[in-house]
């Protein structure tokens, strides 16, 4: 397992969470955190657990492997997609809706290409045709 980076994801979900237009004390509330808990990771002083990441995910609207990966819980590999599936979960200009639809037609571009997706959504290497 990769070590714990606290400061860039510190920044990351500061990032995240401009981007979402969110205060920190309107994303601690909507995460289930409390305001200083969330302000010492923001600042990089507090290592939150992966369920407290997931709970922060969910309220931002990006996938909890993206915080994974920026936090070290997961190691990123190349060809995944997590960062676009990201970037468009947590863009506050498109409805809940437009986003499913944009993932469903980068998941059909994917399959059409030869890629098959996993379980969590990560791309996997070319699949030959029987």
């Amino acid at each position: 397992m990769a070590s714990l980076n606290v400061g860039s994801l510190g920044e990351y979900i500061r990032e995240q969470r401009r981007s979402a237009q969110y205060s920190l004390r309107q994303l601690a509330e909507v995460a289930g955190v409390s305001n200083p808990y969330l302000s010492q990771i923001e600042r990089g002083l507090r290592k939150p657990s992966a369920e407290i990441l997931q709970q922060i995910a969910k309220a931002l609207r990006i996938s909890a492997e993206t915080l994974y990966v920026q936090a070290g819980i997961l190691e990123e590999r190349p060809g995944e997609g997590l960062e676009l599936r990201a970037s468009i979960l947590a863009d506050p200009f498109i409805s809940e809706q437009q986003k499913h639809a944009l993932l469903a037609v980068y998941e059909a571009f994917l399959k059409e290409n030869g890629l098959k997706e996993g379980a969590h959504g990560e791309t996997r290497a070319p699949v030959a045709d029987d």
